[in-house]
């Protein structure tokens, strides 16, 4: 649970970075976390397992990086979950290792980032 609490963690930090970097003003801020986050985390299984979706709705479901992540938080809690505990942790590594990487790209070329 730690480990899964960690990624968590450290994934949405740097991913509230990028999106405070690309954001122009406020509004263009909260447009990601009502329209992508949001909708993410409901259709990601957190009130539900994906195993009650329809077969095609269950592979969709995989494309979203919250099932792991809930999938991760479930397994830790209760021994189970809607994919397989390592499966959780490397989808989740690389989630963090795109957010990671596209941070070293602004730091890098220095995208909107004021002297």
């Amino acid at each position: 649970m730690l480990c899964f609490l960690l990624i968590t963690c450290m994934t949405f930090s740097l991913l509230g970075f990028i999106i405070g970097i690309v954001s122009d003003n406020f509004e263009q801020l909260n447009i990601v976390p009502m329209l992508i986050i949001t909708p993410l985390v409901f259709l990601g299984g957190s009130f539900y397992t994906i195993e009650m979706l329809p077969p095609f709705w269950q592979n969709f479901a995989l494309l979203n990086p919250i099932v792991y992540l809930i999938s991760g938080f479930r397994w830790s809690f209760f021994g189970v979950g809607d994919v397989p505990i390592f499966t959780s942790i490397i989808f989740m590594l690389i989630f963090t290792s795109i957010c990671i990487s596209i941070i070293g790209y602004i730091f890098k070329t220095g995208y909107k980032i004021r002297n």
